[in-house]
């Protein structure tokens, strides 16, 4: 069977968008580790427009500051302004609005009772393989992650980088895709050969044939909406909502995470291994909890027994310390 999967880059306006959200819930922590917390990002050309709820005991008037200081780690600071111009989102000219008002306090008398901020359905994987993700994901986030950092250095390449990688029915790299802006001509094929560690039967770069303007000036980026990149790509099925734009309590991370750390626990000698559990909200008991595993194509489901509390996981995933930029970073290990 022919799989394919796609990577890509923080700066790709939707990774902008997960980062800068990330990035507040990591400040307000550090004054609150109790924070309630959800908003999502909507970045278009040189505005960022931050929409949600906030509850805690914070001071948010450095919101603007922050969010500079979120892209300029991704790599979109003066000194790449001063490099693109106006075919970037330029730091210089940044526009912020604020629309963040205060959580529900009907959800949080919920969430104060040691149950979950939201209901929702979440799904964890893991197969053979490096990362015990699929090989088809995992090489398509190393090149995009050595594309992204030989960029961060460079003075041609930009930020916003797609990669994708087709394997054939045996395994083999069929094909490569990259997308990354280019200032003037540059040959990857080494490069990406080098990274993949295999030659591909065919290797795409840019094509459209240029590719300059790029980021929040070239398209919208809008938090939450690369799930497939940051979980399984088509492997598995995507559960719950954007786990980057909101706290421990909300789940959507915090049992998106712990999905996947039970999966790699029985994942074992079979070939892949599947964790579904549900959350109801209020309440710290899971409605549903099953484990599915395929091996030489048998499967075998069975439910288990989840005891752990919101308040266990947020603990085990240390979700009230400011890990959530890291998390958005790295994706799901």
């Amino acid at each position: 069977m022919i799989r394919t999967a796609e990577f890509v880059s923080l700066g790709h306006p939707d990774k902008i968008a997960d980062y800068i959200t990330s990035y507040l819930l990591d400040r307000f922590i550090e004054q609150d580790a109790s924070v309630k917390y959800g908003v999502e990002v909507m970045v278009k050309d040189n505005t960022i427009v931050l929409g949600g709820e906030v509850m805690g005991n914070i001071d948010s008037q450095h919101v603007e500051m922050h969010v500079k200081q979120a892209l300029r780690e991704i790599g979109y600071d003066e000194r790449y302004a001063e490099i693109w111009g106006e075919h970037a989102i330029n730091i210089n000219k940044i526009n912020v609005i604020n629309l963040i008002g205060i959580q529900s306090a009907e959800i949080n008398q919920g969430v104060m009772q040691n149950g979950w901020g939201d209901q929702g359905v979440f799904v964890g994987y893991a197969c053979q393989g490096s990362d015990m993700m699929p090989k088809e994901l995992y090489l398509a986030k190393k090149l995009n992650k050595a594309l992204y950092e030989l960029a961060k250095s460079s003075d041609h390449l930009g930020l916003d980088i797609k990669t994708q990688i087709t394997l054939d029915s045996l395994g083999h790299i069929q094909t490569a895709i990259v997308a990354v802006p280019m200032l003037k001509p540059h040959d990857l094929t080494d490069f990406i050969i080098e990274i993949l560690g295999e030659k591909p039967e065919k290797i795409i770069v840019n094509g459209t044939g240029t590719y300059t303007m790029h980021s929040s000036i070239a398209d919208a980026g809008i938090t939450g909406r690369k799930l497939a990149c940051d979980f399984y790509s088509t492997a598995c099925p995507v559960g719950g909502g954007s786990p980057w734009t909101k706290d421990g309590t909300k789940a959507d991370l915090t049992l998106n995470l712990f999905a996947r750390y039970l999966a790699k626990q029985y994942l074992e000698d079979n070939d892949e291994c599947f964790v579904y559990l549900s959350s109801c909200i209020g309440r710290a008991d899971l409605p549903s909890s099953v484990v599915k595993t395929i091996k030489n194509d048998v499967i075998t489901a069975k439910s288990i027994s989840v005891t752990h509390t919101p308040k266990d996981l947020i603990e085990m995933f240390k979700l009230n310390t400011p890990v959530y930029t890291k998390l958005c970073k790295e994706g799901l290990i």
